[in-house]
């Protein structure tokens, strides 16, 4: 088959971009966790049906209870352990839909709805009942209105250094919490802290009638 040079001169404008553009993000640090083609890196605690590919997306859309996918990197470890960091995580769900970002957490899970026991969640939720909004630090800090419309793509961002941690969505400031030294929460959340040798980090597939895609996520360590 002939290729037009045209078309063929396109197509190589595209890879170079791309390859300039993966050039540009690990020189400042950046690592993709997400390659978008596959799951390669990342393995489900539960229930992995709930996880697939869509339009170079990763799909969470729990077939039973919840299922949280960790990134696990080359797999030789349960997760991989990431302290002080920037996390950026683009996302979009389906009306009325939740779902979350973990961070500092491990593989503990609770109750027959296995949710996570212990770190962080960044809450990401379109739904109307729910009293904790898109960009909330769920329980700890949360927000009664989402600063956008959860439908359409949108970036989350997460900084924690040391102690702190700050949460931007589409770079506005929802969240700047410092966590207090010997923090004591309810018991119902005991295993809501940081931990001090870092934690996973784990997408959320929420329930059977929430879904949400996350086209990437990325991270750089920070010092």
């Amino acid at each position: 088959m002939k290729i037009h040079p045209a078309r063929g001169l396109l197509f190589l404008l595209g890879v170079f971009a791309f390859v300039f553009a993966a050039s540009a993000r690990a020189a400042e640090g950046w690592r993709d966790l997400f390659n978008g083609h596959d799951l390669t890196g990342w393995q489900a605690n539960a229930y992995p049906d709930s996880w697939t590919i869509v339009d170079g997306a990763i799909r969470a859309h729990a077939t039973k209870e919840s299922s949280h996918l960790f990134f696990v990197g080359d797999g030789k470890t349960d997760f991989v352990r990431f302290k002080n960091f920037e996390l950026e995580v683009v996302a979009r769900g389906a009306p009325e839909a939740n779902s979350g970002v973990f961070i500092h957490t491990d593989r503990a899970a609770g109750g027959a709805a296995l949710r996570l026991s212990l770190g962080y969640e960044i809450q990401l939720n379109s739904t109307a009942k729910e009293k904790r909004k898109t960009g909330s630090l769920y329980a700890v800090v949360d927000l009664d209105q989402s600063p956008v419309d959860e439908t359409k793509w949108f970036t989350t961002k997460i900084t924690v250094q040391d102690r702190r941690i700050v949460i931007q969505i589409n770079g506005q400031t929802t969240v700047d919490y410092t966590e207090p030294e010997n923090v004591v929460r309810p018991p119902e959340r005991k295993g809501r802290k940081l931990n001090p040798l870092g934690g996973a980090i784990a997408l959320q597939a929420h329930d059977p009638k929430s879904v949400f895609y996350f086209k990437s996520v990325r991270v750089r360590a920070l010092d």
